[in-house]
């Protein structure tokens, strides 16, 4: 039987460290970072607004990358900026930074003169020689916000390098997420799995694999960004939005954690999976009143970033009504593929207990081959039939429930959706979502009771 890796067994991010630093290492997706004009703006404007965060303050830098945010600070009247980039990125950014001390009117960025030190380390490492700070920068998001695990080293250094009372931009992460209709992608992903039920491939039958090819193609998260009207129901941050409180969030809590499920659909149609985004918040100093809040969000009605939204689909939809309840829970888990493993459960319906998230999750694969190898007599083989296809009935007499488990660092990329003027034309209908007789009844409580 599978199951989800427990916390304790505190999966190490080390074996993918090389190829993790090498990628930070090229100037080419630092550019792609950089050129993100929302993310880019929105750092530079939640430092250079919360100047008081900064001036005459000693500033860390987790994960400096290209050193942008270094450099924001340093203009925002910091004192010294410590910035940590354990990729070889650190050369380059100290390359930049050494221009800035250039002699005989050679000198680039005077402004970075003898304000930032370079330290080329992980941030985890003993040996890194540094003070504590007033105020922690970081951009330590990934898809789905979590992505990466690179917040376990933001934490890190507030835990370690954070004076009291000291800053964290950002402090906040809101994950979100909704269900979503999307029956292009769906043929797509299908087509894809349907290559290995050949018979006759150059002579060779390939269909043995076929169950297997249909497991790995919808296991795997879709990135990219998609049409909001997709949407059969809108998350709103009161009830579907998970916080993450950078200032008081512990590793365990970061490593394992379940984000609750309710929706009430507002169109009838086919739920193809859960889509899911974050916002950002950089509050500035508490009970401030020069502080100046920023927000940013990755959803799909915002501007486009380079992080766009995930989407986990499932191997067969689940059809909804407008007014039914939805409900269920996202179970993540770390891995050692600096990532996390995501199982989500949903039923549709008023009726049906929820799984436990922490129990061990059975994959339909496992479950057929433990199935076959285990023998039954043929009036027990009756009994179990006639109890399964018993709870079949009752299950779809009261409510239909789908369960999946992806790995978020196993992603297929989708970039069909572009945005375009003509979409302002699309229509509920035009993707397959019906609207009830009454438009009213799908935001005024109705309930549906199968």
């Amino acid at each position: 039987m599978s199951s989800a890796p427990s916390v304790a067994d505190n999966p190490s991010n080390e074996s993918r460290d090389p190829a993790y630093f090498g990628y930070y290492a090229m100037l080419q997706h630092q550019q792609n970072m950089l050129q993100d004009t929302v993310r880019t703006s929105t750092y530079r404007s939640a430092i250079l607004l919360n100047t008081e965060c900064f001036e005459d303050k000693l500033v860390m830098d987790v994960g400096a990358g290209s050193g942008i945010l270094s450099y924001f600070a340093v203009q925002a009247g910091a004192k010294k900026v410590y910035a940590v980039e354990a990729s070889e990125m650190a050369l380059k950014m100290k390359k930049l930074v050494k221009a800035a001390s250039l002699p005989g009117g050679m000198a680039k960025n005077e402004f970075l003169k003898d304000r930032i030190e370079v330290i080329q380390a992980k941030i985890e490492d003993p040996s890194i020689k540094a003070p504590k700070v007033d105020t922690i920068i970081s951009e330590p998001i990934g898809v789905l916000l979590v992505h990466e695990r690179m917040i376990e080293s933001f934490i890190y250094a507030r835990d370690t390098y954070l004076k009291p009372g000291g800053q964290l931009f950002p402090n906040k992460g809101t994950m979100y997420l909704a269900p979503f209709t999307d029956a292009l992608l769906f043929t797509e992903t299908m087509g894809k799995a349907r290559f290995w039920e050949q018979t006759t491939f150059h002579g060779v039958d390939l269909s043995p694999l076929y169950p297997d090819a249909k497991a790995e193609m919808f296991g795997m998260p879709v990135v990219g960004h998609f049409d909001p009207k997709s949407l059969l129901a809108t998350p709103t941050s009161d009830a579907e939005g998970y916080e993450m409180d950078f200032n008081t969030i512990t590793m365990k809590a970061l490593r394992d954690f379940v984000v609750p499920i309710s929706w009430k659909a507002q169109y009838t149609g086919l739920m193809h999976g859960v889509a899911g985004w974050f916002d950002l918040t950089f509050s500035g100093k508490p009970d401030s009143a020069a502080s100046q809040p920023i927000e940013m969000s990755t959803g799909p009605s915002a501007e486009k970033t380079h992080w766009q939204q995930v989407r986990f689909m499932f191997r067969e939809p689940l059809a909804v009504n407008a007014g039914q309840s939805i409900r269920g829970w996202m179970h993540c888990v770390v891995n050692d593929m600096r990532s996390y493993t995501v199982d989500i459960e949903l039923i549709v319906g008023p009726f049906g207990e929820l799984s436990d998230p922490s129990e061990p999750f059975e994959p339909l694969l496992e479950k057929q081959a433990k199935q076959q190898q285990q023998p039954v007599s043929r009036s027990e083989g009756k009994e179990v039939e006639e109890e399964e296809e018993e709870e079949e009935e009752i299950d779809e007499l009261q409510f239909s429930r789908r369960r999946g488990r992806w790995e978020l660092h196993e992603q297929s990329y989708n970039y069909s959706y572009t945005g375009s003027p003509n979409d302002l034309l699309t229509k509920p209908e035009h993707l397959c979502m019906y609207e009830p007789e009454n438009v009213d009844d799908a935001y005024g409580g109705m309930e549906f009771i199968n």
